[in-house]
């Protein structure tokens, strides 16, 4: 093994597989943890008092001193790290109580704004005389209201995105803002988490970031977050991770300056003859389809690597970018999809069949077809606890070691559940599926249901193991994303739709 392998193999803590093992989901790896690897960094260095840390803050808000400024930037991030979890939240707290627009000034500047009178007509009084000059109170208000309804934490972010590493660290501390408001509903951190996040969404503008394809020949520190921060398909080894950087894979990243030699998101590709329905022929297909003979760009797994960056959308410009680019590159390319799972659809499934156990039947939804009702208790009655269809299905869902993947009969049920819970489950007029989500809103069309698509235990927990083709057709990205964002209206192809349209019928028919 070479030096760049042993280096990533170690930072990486990786185990490699055995000869005798072939399977990918029989080595997981732990995800990343960054407060984690935050507060062990913490550790090594001097713990800081509470109120040195608190007062290092104020001095960066408060202070104008040029040449002094960057000194109490670096004592006050270094600070930070070094307070516990529980004294970050505090601090925090602080910054969003404390630091906050001036309300009486505001409320002062509105009430003078108020009390002007508009001048009227075409920009001349009664004596011939320019209105200019009356309008220069509007003006002066107006300026005035704009500084007062910016916090003064603004002052705290600005300056710390200017600095050194500060961009990065304002990752980490928007990190820390959601774990608290995962814990508790403050409008004053709501308000903080808002600020930051714009702000965020514009120093990460695509203008400021540099599309990077990742090989091998890349640093192993580079590599090693690759492996490190992949959500979607654990890598297994270093086998595994120079097969996706090799023949008929790309890998792309957005990389800021601000943050050189670490990608914000990746997305993994593979090039196919086809659409693959299911993820074993993505990740064991060797070899690989020839590159001249490839016809398809699948997208199968998207990863961002800092938390404190959620919710916003680097994947949209992401996704556009790599297809005009292996558009560009690859003329015989002419079909962009995904593999992808759809992680909610279990969560969503066996909470709507646990509703028919908790609640009176009068109440209770049943989202079963009554064939299907009728299929399940003829076939499972004997072998499973259920009054109904709905009770035998939870019964099997959460059976041990997943016995029902065996079962051919249940494969129609879950397909047609899965296209419902895409397609009509919203929240806000949206769909309800966070993976599903972001594709449509980003341009892409539905186009098909792949049955036992991933088998791993994390796709059954989740999925059921059913994965979803997103399609992106160059000439319509932009109408569907505009559609779905204006309206909530979702592209879907004939072969899911037909699931739903069954249902339809068959409820016409018993009508």
């Amino acid at each position: 093994m070479n030096k760049k392998g042993l280096a990533i193999l170690l930072r990486s803590k990786m185990r490699p597989l055995s000869p005798a093992s072939k399977k990918v989901n029989q080595v997981q790896l732990a995800p990343l943890d960054v407060n984690k690897v935050a507060t062990q960094n913490a550790s090594s260095k001097t713990p800081r008092d509470f109120g040195q840390v608190r007062e290092s803050m104020h001095s960066v808000i408060s202070m104008n001193r040029k040449e002094i400024l960057d000194t109490a930037l670096s004592e006050f991030s270094e600070g930070y790290f070094s307070l516990s979890q529980e004294n970050r939240h505090k601090l925090l707290l602080i910054l969003a109580r404390e630091y906050d627009l001036n309300r009486s000034q505001v409320r002062e500047l509105m009430k003078q704004y108020v009390g002007l009178e508009i001048p009227k007509g075409d920009g001349i009084d009664e004596h011939g005389h320019e209105v200019e000059g009356h309008l220069s109170a509007f003006y002066r208000i107006e300026r005035n209201l704009r500084h007062a309804l910016n916090p003064m934490y603004s002052v705290l972010f600005e300056r710390l995105n200017t600095h050194p590493g500060g961009l990065k660290f304002l990752s980490t501390v928007r990190a820390d803002i959601l774990s608290i408001i995962a814990d508790e509903n403050i409008a004053s951190i709501r308000a903080l988490d808002s600020y930051l996040k714009e702000k965020l969404i514009t120093w990460l503008s695509p203008a400021n970031l540099e599309l990077h394809q990742i090989t091998w020949d890349d640093p192993a520190s580079l590599l090693e977050k690759i492996v490190a921060y992949e959500a979607v398909h654990p890598i297994s080894n270093l086998i595994d991770l120079k097969r996706r950087l090799g023949i008929g894979r790309r890998c792309f990243g957005y990389i800021h300056p601000a943050i050189p030699g670490e990608p914000l998101i990746f997305i993994e590709v593979a090039l196919m003859k086809n659409i693959a329905s299911t993820i074993q022929e993505v990740l064991w297909h060797d070899p690989p389809t020839p590159e001249a003979e490839a016809s398809t760009a699948l997208f199968y797994s998207i990863s961002s690597t800092q938390p404190g960056l959620a919710g916003i959308n680097l994947g949209k410009f992401l996704i556009k970018r790599v297809i005009h680019l292996v558009k560009k590159d690859m003329p015989n390319i002419s079909n962009f999809a995904t593999l992808s799972p759809i992680p909610g659809f279990m969560q969503w499934l066996l909470s709507k069949l646990a509703s028919s156990e908790r609640s009176v039947p009068i109440f209770s939804e049943n989202i079963l077809q009554p064939h299907e009702e009728r299929t399940l208790l003829d076939a499972y009655a004997d072998s499973t606890e259920g009054r109904n269809g709905m009770e035998v299905l939870l019964h099997l869902l959460t059976s041990t070691n997943h016995e029902w993947t065996q079962s051919d009969g249940l494969q129609p049920i879950l397909l047609r559940l899965c296209a419902r819970y895409l397609l009509h489950e919203k929240k806000r007029g949206k769909a309800l599926d966070s993976v599903a989500n972001f594709h449509l809103q980003n341009g892409a069309m539905i186009g098909r249901l792949n049955w036992m698509a991933d088998r791993s235990e994390k796709g059954l927990t989740q999925s059921g193991g059913i994965m979803v083709n997103y399609i992106y057709s160059l000439e319509h990205i932009e109408d569907y994303a505009q559609a779905y964002f204006s309206t909530g209206h979702i592209q879907v192809s004939h072969d899911v739709l037909h699931y739903i349209e069954s249902m339809e019928k068959n409820e016409d028919l018993i009508n």
